[in-house]
């Protein structure tokens, strides 16, 4: 059954107080059930009219689970059993987590890193069907994808077109050539949802059903969520976990989530998405840092810091982690996927911006396909240290001479309300480990850290860097791969597709006047090992930049 609760201390709970009256007043609930566009504005009506289709998906959705079923056992009774997700964003982030709660194998290829590609394209292809997740029908990372597997099967004397199923918009580029090409099954979604409001729809739906999972009962506890959220109402937890997201006076703008044994592996990338996305936009919006619970932040919250606790349902919140302001939520799957859904957009309506629109993502898309045409020469490095060579603006380097000086300098730029974004364009399975420099460098700043693999985060909190709080510095790391893996009928490899995209974002910040410190790992092993000993001894040093407000 669907199930949800929160609990909110502190300013989270102050909060709730100040702002969910109003909201019931304005009958806030009972008009976004009604799908009512004017929530938000004037300047957001237009989008908002064509982007809340999530809101009543239920029956649509439900009519999709025995063509899934059906599929899925056709595929089982030829032997393919492998399903790997080709997508990026809204089209990932939720069947990841769906099949991780699950306890379900799905292979989620949001990634355009050589080696990273490679080794999904090589294991097993006899027992393999790959799912081609695009809203627009035009995703590069997707088409790449789609293309070098296409060429695996039929070079493995696989008819390709029986082990490619699509998921897309009605009317996309990828629906009219995917049916042109015969391919086994196109399955097309409500296109008046947006791609991060997508998890119950064909897009969270189809991969998830298809590598087992039991997206039936995750309707089920959504749809029963759903039931009470159109209550105008002060206990309605929908416009309460809005409230502490958007309502904090002053704002506690950096959304730190800490999963303290909920059982849904991977859910705060998913919120990551949501939420950045969302709100990161007219210079304002939600950070959200996904974190652990001894994770520095959550030691001395600071305050424009929000913790946000992912609980076991029915498990009271600890006495330790209730002092002060936090946030505790629980629940099943399908009931947080779509409580959080309507919560954003109540965050929306509480920090004045549209949280249906995107304004600032295509900058970075922009910017790679630029470099791709172009094929510039990288620029040179301004020194190497060991296995790591060091780019960034002179002002920014001054006289560094060492990745530690690099660091330093970088940190040095770093605002009291501010936070740094480590970008990885590497491998995030066998360069796994280098998320740990995470939370060091969360003990060096005193201020929040978050961690993202590219491309996958331009696609999540892309948005929010550009079109956020001014108050972000970078670090990008780039690598060495082991060999270069080229993109059928395509003028560019994976290897140059990847570079462009890390050259394009760290371009565009730059242009947006934000610091970029750019690492390039000559040998990924030894630059990893390199780096996090150099992360590791700035923290045991102390030599932080900010004390915790």
């Amino acid at each position: 059954m669907g199930s949800f609760a929160l609990t909110a201390t502190g300013a989270a709970l102050a909060a709730v107080e100040s702002a969910v009256p109003a909201l019931v007043k304005d009958r806030f609930a009972s008009r976004l059930m009604a799908k009512d566009a004017t929530l938000w504005g004037a300047d957001a009506e237009s989008e908002a009219s064509v982007r809340l289709g999530w809101i009543d998906l239920f029956e649509g959705s439900r009519a999709l689970l025995p063509e899934i079923a059906a599929l899925r056992a056709d595929l089982a009774a030829e032997g393919v059993d492998r399903i790997v997700l080709c997508g990026m964003g809204g089209s990932s982030l939720a069947p990841e987590v769906i099949t991780r709660e699950a306890g379900v194998p799905l292979v989620v290829l949001d990634a355009t890193d050589p080696d990273q590609v490679r080794a999904a394209l090589e294991e097993d292809l006899q027992r393999t069907a790959i799912v081609v997740s695009s809203k627009s029908g035009s995703t590069v990372e997707t088409d790449s994808q789609r293309r070098v597997f296409e060429q695996a099967f039929t070079d493995a004397g696989i008819d390709a077109a029986s082990r490619i199923i699509v998921v897309t918009d009605p009317g996309s580029p990828l629906e009219e050539a995917s049916r042109a090409a015969g391919y086994r099954k196109v399955f097309t979604a409500d296109p008046q949802v947006g791609g991060r409001y997508s998890a119950l729809t064909a897009f969270g739906l189809v991969p998830s059903g298809l590598a087992g999972a039991d997206i039936e009962t995750l309707l089920t506890d959504a749809e029963d969520s759903a039931e009470f959220l159109g209550d105008d109402v002060e206990d309605n937890v929908g416009l309460q976990l809005g409230a502490v997201l958007g309502g904090t006076l002053p704002l506690r703008d950096k959304i730190v989530f800490a999963d303290a044994g909920s059982g849904l592996p991977g859910f705060a990338d998913w919120a990551e998405q949501l939420i950045a996305e969302s709100t990161g936009k007219l210079g304002t919006g939600l950070l959200p840092v996904v974190a652990s619970t001894d994770a520095p932040e959550l030691a001395d919250v600071a305050d424009d810091v929000l913790p946000v606790l992912l609980a076991p349902f029915d498990e009271a919140p600890s006495e330790e982690l209730a002092e002060g302001t936090r946030v505790t939520v629980s629940g099943s799957l399908g009931s947080q996927l779509f409580v959080w859904e309507y919560a954003v957009a109540v965050a929306g309506r509480l920090l004045g911006i549209n949280p249906f629109d995107q304004p600032d993502v295509e900058a970075a898309k922009t910017a790679a396909r630029g470099m791709l045409d172009a094929q510039p020469e990288p620029a040179p490095a301004a020194f190497v240290d060991g296995a790591v060579e060091v780019r960034g603006d002179a002002g920014l380097l001054g006289s560094s001479g060492t990745v530690a000086d690099a660091l330093r300098a970088l940190l040095a730029t770093l605002p009291e309300n501010g936070y740094l974004s480590v970008q990885a364009y590497l491998d995030r399975h066998r360069q796994a480990d280098l998320e740990s420099v995470r939370s060091p460098l969360a003990a060096v700043t005193g201020r929040p850290v978050t961690f993202g693999w590219g491309p996958r985060f331009l696609h999540s909190t892309g948005q929010y860097h550009k079109g956020g709080s001014p108050i972000g510095v970078y670090l990008q790391l780039t690598g060495a791969g082991t060999a270069d893996l080229a993109i059928p009928d395509r003028p560019f490899t994976f290897g140059e597709l990847i570079s462009a995209q890390a050259a394009g974002d760290a371009q565009v910040l730059t242009d947006h006047g934000r610091p970029v410190l750019r690492l390039h790992l000559t040998d990924r092993a030894a630059g990893v090992a390199q780096l996090r000993d150099v992360i590791s001894t700035l923290a045991a040093s102390g030599r932080g930049h900010h004390e915790n407000g």
